[in-house]
């Protein structure tokens, strides 16, 4: 019997134009039956939908239960049917088993449907499963070609390592033209200087690596610009993906445990240890000797919900300078290295005309180079990296002068409404000028230009563009002058 939609009062719903009005409104664009050919052309379509409502500061999930599902039952078209079908198949939980229903009530009251429709209703199996690596062990794609009946498609997961292994795109490649496009892809990332490794995963490794990069994603609750992806995105977007993704998952078996986090918050057992060892290196022999020792996961970043960050104070202070050059900054706690670079290279006048590197527990973040193992440090924040009082990390300007700072977190606490961030409250001597060959070429600069009768003398004020001794004050140091600085870089 056909359904008739009921009243609902979350916020989704809460509006004047009539529920049965909006909801029905957004079928046609949707679904068109004439010219789709597949079950996956209707599940993307719903995919959008629910990553949509997910978006949405609502009940979504009673919204998808108590007005779409009555609604697109009550309209009783053959797209209605393939809408409640795809939904059914897509959604997890009591949403997708509502929609289910209402598509199975509609096909026994006569409401016909393409016939590929029915495929949704087979098993889905994967095959091909694959985890491609760089040569430092960390993942760059996952990829696996889904099967249902006699259609087969390529997911590939495309993984940001240095965000916590988080989903950074997923595509899907029909499973026809996937060899040419993997070897195509395989070639790109090796010309670019990419050692890429290969290595076959098990279904429930599979599914484990899968579902913990999508739980990343979501769960570092990134400003997407909208519903479904980033504005940028063009298509279905990652998020609506993600949950088709996690409905073809839902078929292979159930691995272990679903994240590296459950294995560091819970007990080690001869459970654990084994899906810990499948996660590192599925299929290795128990006892094998490991290879280099590989930096820590990397924290995610702070969400949304977490509030705003806290300021860092840190002390960034020039290794081997005698006496001591140093900086006192607070800066934002989720202040992102590529910034924190700028700042530093402010705070201690120098130009930004050298490479750079930051050392840390969880790798070397820089400009992304694969010869040196820098990974990017665009999309990873202090916090990330130093997410304690107390926690240090190292910094190299310049790989040939060498300049080598310790970055040393000493406090954490609310930002003041009345300050403003980043500022310098104190501080030690001038820093030293570029080029001039590191703390003992400094040194020997100091000595010189302190002896008006050295034969180098004019030649070292000449080379720094000074008239005389009196232009050049290594003691001197002003913070006020430092967070004027700081305040002005955009």
């Amino acid at each position: 019997m056909v359904g008739s939609p009921q009243e609902c009062d979350c916020p989704f719903c809460a509006d004047a134009q009539p529920a049965s009005a909006q909801v029905g409104a957004l079928l046609p664009e949707a679904i068109d039956l004439d010219v789709m050919q597949e079950p996956l052309e209707v599940e993307v379509p719903a995919a959008m939908l629910l990553a949509i409502g997910s978006a949405l500061d609502v009940d979504f999930d009673r919204a998808v239960r108590e007005q779409f599902v009555p609604t697109f039952e009550a309209q009783a078209t053959p797209q209605a049917r393939a809408m409640l079908s795809a939904l059914g198949s897509v959604a997890d939980g009591e949403a997708g088993r509502a929609a289910s229903a209402a598509a199975r009530r509609l096909a026994e009251a006569g409401v016909g449907a393409p016939p590929w429709l029915a495929e949704l209703d087979a098993p889905v199996t994967v095959d091909q499963r694959f985890r491609y690596t760089d040569a430092e062990g960390f993942n760059l794609l996952l990829t696996g070609r889904f099967r249902r009946a006699g259609r087969s498609h390529v997911a590939v997961v495309v993984i940001d390592d240095c965000d916590c292994g988080a989903a950074r795109d997923i595509l899907l490649v029909d499973a026809d033209g996937w060899d040419a496009a993997r070897n195509a892809l395989l070639s790109e990332m090796r010309a670019g200087g990419v050692d890429v490794t290969e290595r076959k995963l098990q279904p429930a490794g599979f599914r484990r690596a899968v579902e913990a990069a999508l739980d990343n994603y979501a769960d570092h609750d990134e400003d997407l610009g909208g519903p479904g992806g980033p504005p940028e995105e063009e298509g279905p977007g990652t998020a609506a993906l993600a949950l088709l993704l996690r409905s073809w998952l839902r078929g292979l078996p159930a691995p272990r445990t679903t994240s590296r986090g459950d294995l560091r918050d819970g007990e080690l057992t001869v459970a654990s240890i084994s899906a810990l060892l499948d996660i590192i290196a599925p299929g290795a022999p128990v006892g094998a000797v490991p290879g280099p020792r590989r930096p820590a996961a990397l924290p995610g970043k702070r969400r949304k919900s977490a509030g705003q960050a806290p300021i860092y104070q840190v002390k960034v202070s020039l290794r081997g300078a005698r006496p001591p050059i140093w900086r006192r900054l607070q800066v934002p706690a989720d202040v992102g290295l590529a910034r924190l670079h700028e700042l530093i290279q402010v705070a201690f006048g120098w130009t930004d005309s050298h490479l750079h590197v930051f050392e840390t527990p969880y790798g070397s973040f820089g400009r992304p180079d694969t010869d040196l193992g820098h990974r990017a440090e665009s999309r990873v924040t202090l916090e990330q990296v130093a997410p304690n009082t107390g926690d240090r990390l190292r910094y190299t300007y310049d790989f040939g002068d060498n300049w080598e700072l310790d970055i040393l977190v000493e406090k954490a606490f609310d930002r003041d409404a009345a300050e403003a961030y980043p500022r310098c409250v104190g501080g030690r001597r001038a820093a030293p000028p570029e080029d001039c060959g590191g703390v003992r070429g400094y040194a020997e600069l100091v000595e010189i230009l302190a002896d008006p009768t050295h034969p180098e003398h004019r030649e070292r004020l000449e080379w720094l563009s000074l008239d005389n001794l009196n232009d050049f004050d290594p003691a001197r140091f002003e913070a006020a002058a430092v967070t004027v600085a700081l305040q002005r870089v955009r």
